[in-house]
């Protein structure tokens, strides 16, 4: 429970650390947001033979509220993870630790949406993927420093 827990907690600090500088990145250059979350919902959905409910800005809504919440949900599993990992007594260096967990995360988004055809990564611009990969980094830095924070934490006591 308690490397559930720890994995939680970092996957937070993660997908906080994630969501900033996507933001400050749409703020600087004045991008809008991906569709990406809601195109992967709409997937999702239609695979499932499910609908998402509603008419108009409703379903709009509610389509910008699933994918921003499926961005979290695969932001804390990832975190997990790299707790379970962690658990079993692999340790990295930060700089290695936030490339590993953020290629990881990139990996759990970036694969499923070419997969699907929403986006086919082979075509990106190098803005595309600088995009992508900054705030997976900062993701990555963030998972890892705090579950080595916990890890020291739980030493001393």
């Amino acid at each position: 429970m308690n490397t559930l827990m720890s994995g939680l907690v970092a996957g937070a600090a993660g997908v906080t650390a994630l969501n900033t500088v996507t933001y400050l990145d749409m703020v600087v250059r004045g991008r809008p947001a991906s569709t990406v979350p809601e195109e992967t919902i709409d997937s999702v959905a239609a695979g499932l033979g499910l609908r998402i409910p509603g008419l108009g800005s409703a379903m709009q809504s509610r389509r910008t509220g699933l994918g921003a919440l499926g961005g979290i949900a695969v932001g804390l599993g990832i975190a997990v993870a790299a707790g379970l990992v962690r658990r079993t007594g692999m340790r990295l260096s930060p700089a290695a630790g936030a490339v590993a967990i953020g290629a990881g995360a990139m990996a759990a988004t970036d694969i499923p949406i070419a997969i699907r055809g929403i986006s086919d990564p082979r075509r990106w611009s190098i803005q595309d993927w600088l995009s992508d990969i900054v705030p997976h980094l900062a993701y990555g830095a963030a998972v890892h420093a705090v579950l080595r924070q916990q890890d020291a934490t739980l030493s001393i006591l």
